[in-house]
């Protein structure tokens, strides 16, 4: 792990250098500044305040990481000193792990060997978050430009990213994987393919590799992946729906035609708005059943010398009773439901 300064004048040092910024930003009512020179202050600007917020949220991620640790170590063993300690200086939960994991990766990188300290100034912070989530072969690529003294921000990580997985994914025909070497069929339109491609069965892929390798064009390529995706959340979708769990019923068959008549989005959608329906009925039997025995005991304990409260509960019938009433929120309308158990 990367060495940690451990004395306020180490740290100091550590961070030298960013703790007087001042700009002279550019007057922006002033005309007689081109365009050209106007733009490149106020980048020049926001590239060194980037950098800072990059490096300072690495050390707020390992003072927070120090801090949970020594917690972990001589407290009650459930966190309490390190929430309160975040509550203290008004840090959420979760952004305090962000930072801290954002610290790991950096320490990570640099402990592998792959980054260099002095590196990390090269990345904007969304790169760089970009940059440890991603695979360590894109890691590799995108730390050696770093390296050399390139600008890296997030749409240089993403643009390696596709072109890696574009040359080396094996759900990619080789000659498709020839066109993206040589540019005529861009990565950044293949990634998003393979991507959708890695949720689906192998006689799913299949298919689409056939039609890919047919027609090697960058519509062809959307069309599939928009197919693919559809494809994807029509399985993870039927799976989840009881009313589809019919020994007559084909599923394949079912998608077969779905995607012959060209309406496979549309069938994608209507089974997974009945997986949600589903489960809004199972989760609102729940409530109501919940709402019906809380009542039935608030009913008992209750009696003459409570009026306001047998009130409240009458009002509650529309809701407790069998059947559910509901003003649709017009005014004018009422959704009735009917439970029978």
């Amino acid at each position: 792990m990367a060495e940690v300064p451990q004395t306020p004048a180490e740290l100091a040092e550590a961070l030298s250098g960013f703790t007087d910024i001042n700009f002279q930003l550019p007057d922006p009512e002033d005309e007689h500044i081109p365009d050209f020179d106007f733009d490149k202050q106020v980048d020049t600007a926001w590239k060194v305040c980037d950098r800072f917020d990059l490096q300072t949220d690495i050390w707020r991620g390992r003072i927070l990481r120090t801090v949970r640790d020594r917690e972990k170590k001589g407290g009650d063993g459930r966190g309490t000193g390190f929430l309160n300690w975040l509550k203290e200086r008004e840090i959420g939960k979760s952004q305090a792990y962000s930072l801290i994991e954002l610290a790991n990766s950096a320490d990570t990188l640099i402990q592998q060997g792959d980054l260099d300290p002095d590196s990390i100034r090269n990345f904007s912070k969304r790169a760089f978050v970009e940059t440890a989530k991603s695979s360590p072969e894109v890691q590799q690529m995108v730390t050696d430009a770093a390296a050399k003294g390139d600008r890296i921000t997030r749409r240089e990580v993403k643009q390696l990213s596709d072109e890696w997985m574009a040359m080396n994914s094996d759900l990619l025909p080789e000659e498709i994987k020839e066109k993206a070497t040589t540019g005529s069929l861009p990565p950044r339109y293949l990634a998003p393919l393979v991507k959708e491609m890695e949720k689906l069965s192998p006689s799913h892929q299949t298919e689409i590799q056939k039609e890919i390798a047919e027609n090697p064009d960058v519509e062809t390529v959307r069309q599939l992946t928009s197919d693919a995706k559809n494809l994807s959340k029509y399985l993870d979708a039927a799976a989840q729906v009881q009313a589809l769990n019919q020994s007559h019923l084909d599923m394949e068959m079912a998608l077969e035609e779905a995607l012959r008549v060209g309406c496979l989005g549309t069938t994608a959608d209507v089974v997974k708005q009945a997986a949600q329906l589903e489960q809004t009925v199972i989760k609102l039997y729940t409530i109501w059943k919940r709402l019906s025995s809380l009542a039935d005991r608030l009913y008992v304990d209750t009696g003459a010398s409570t009026p306001h409260l047998r009130l409240l509960l009458g009002c509650l019938d529309t809701l407790s009773g069998e059947t559910i009433e509901v003003d649709f929120g017009d005014g004018e309308r009422d959704i009735r439901l009917q439970i029978l158990s």
